[in-house]
């Protein structure tokens, strides 16, 4: 007589890098038996992957524990992931949290669930961020187009409104013939992409005297990956070299994600950021110079402590005049254990919103320009999902481009004639 298998539940809260890392504890627990369902459906175990990133991200960990009980009063929850490191007594004293698992401990799971199952009280297995010293490679599947592979992990930055060196520790990678050797793992799912995430990817291999250049270098051979994508990289450390090799690659995108944060140099310093505006622009000069088609993306925050109306308003008249395509606008949220926590002048939380908004705007116009670019024009699109009658992919520069649905085309990629922009989206026809 066979007994079902006791089933599992995930949900990632937050970047590229922790879906990388919640797919491979997931295929662990596939592998000793268990089976996966929804976080929404009913489940004996479900794990909670969080960010800290900003408050929200902590009151999405509270709720989604209070899901998970409602689901299955008698489940166990474990939360794992940054917020856990951060803060794991605060997690520990929330109803229906059974286990917390700090950043060395994740990976461990599977090893302490009879514990978890056993013991009445909530569990904390959580050290000092300073015993981080081990890389933990890391890839998703199960988006059929897609995978994210984790090449670097930490920060030894020292930003000012920033807490991932505090989840995370410092900057750590494997080396290249090891990534390569998971990299042609990827290759046997029969994904098309493959987008390269970590905390500080431009960081990769410091330690082992390589360097990130070696590595894209190196995936560049790859045989039966078709696209290659950098999640984000520093302005400073996107060098000259790195920027001429993917123009001429044959596999990494005409799409770059490069953190700005702000326009004011004064701000930049504040934040303890490593390059000033004028850097900034050169390095998008110099991409567009390359390839007037590149896709350039920024982050960016506003309402840092001290941003007045003129620092606000110097921030958008330079992303304004710079040639991106499109902003991930952040309100600043003060975090324990930061620098900026402490800062004097304090921007009033109305003010960071109102200013959040002025950016998204800003941030619509940019891509209705990019993407008008390109109408009545063609590109390659690798279709990967089907939706409302449409079938839907991202051209080779991160257009987002829809065609009448036909199912055959998911995980292909083929020639679209752009024919009209509407709503941050292109219609096209095959």
């Amino acid at each position: 007589m066979s007994t079902e298998p006791k089933t599992v539940a995930f949900h990632t809260m937050g970047c590229k890098l922790n879906f990388s890392e919640t797919s491979t504890i997931s295929r662990d627990f596939i592998q000793q038996g268990f089976k996966k369902v929804n976080y929404r459906d009913r489940a004996d175990i479900y794990v909670i992957n969080t960010c800290s990133v900003t408050d929200n991200a902590d009151k999405e960990a509270r709720k989604l524990v209070r899901q998970a009980k409602r689901q299955n009063p008698d489940s166990s929850v474990a939360v794992i992931g940054c917020y856990a490191q951060l803060k794991p007594d605060e997690i520990a004293n929330l109803d229906g949290v059974d286990m917390v698992l700090g950043a060395e401990e994740k990976f461990n799971l599977l090893e302490h669930l009879d514990e978890m199952e056993l013991s009445k009280d909530t569990t904390i297995f959580n050290s000092s961020v300073e015993r981080l010293n081990d890389f933990k490679p890391s890839f998703s599947i199960g988006e059929r187009t897609r995978s994210y592979l984790k090449v670097q992990d930490g920060c030894d930055y020292t930003c000012s409104f920033c807490t991932i060196p505090l989840a995370r520790g410092r900057s750590r990678s494997a080396d290249i013939k090891t990534t390569m050797k998971i990299a042609r793992e990827i290759e046997t799912h029969g994904v098309k992409e493959i987008v390269l995430t970590g905390v500080n990817v431009g960081d990769f291999g410091h330690k082992e005297d390589e360097t990130f250049l070696d590595l894209i270098s190196e995936l560049d051979r790859l045989d039966n990956i078709e696209r290659i994508r950098v999640s984000s990289i520093e302005p400073n450390l996107l060098n000259e070299s790195i920027i001429e090799f993917c123009n001429s690659s044959k596999l990494f995108m005409p799409h770059y994600h490069m953190p700005l944060q702000s326009g004011s140099n004064k701000l930049l310093k504040t934040m303890k950021r490593r390059y000033d505006r004028n850097h900034y622009r050169n390095k998008v000069n110099l991409i567009k110079s390359l390839d007037p088609s590149a896709c350039i993306g920024a982050d960016v925050i506003v309402g840092f402590p001290g941003e007045t109306d003129d620092d606000f308003l110097d921030t958008y008249n330079f992303i304004r005049d710079l040639d991106l395509a499109y902003l991930h606008v952040f309100s600043f949220s003060e975090r324990d254990n930061t620098d900026a926590k402490s800062y004097q002048n304090s921007v009033p939380k109305t003010k960071r919103s109102k200013r959040s908004r002025i950016l998204r705007n800003l941030s619509d116009k940019k891509r209705h320009l990019f993407q008008e670019q390109y109408i009545n024009r063609t590109r390659e699109v690798l279709f990967e999902s089907m939706k409302s009658g449409y079938t839907i992919g991202y051209s080779d520069n991160y257009i987002q481009v829809k065609v009448p649905q036909s199912p055959e085309l998911i995980n292909s990629i083929h020639p679209v004639n752009l024919k009209k922009e509407e709503g941050g989206v292109v219609f096209g026809e095959l």
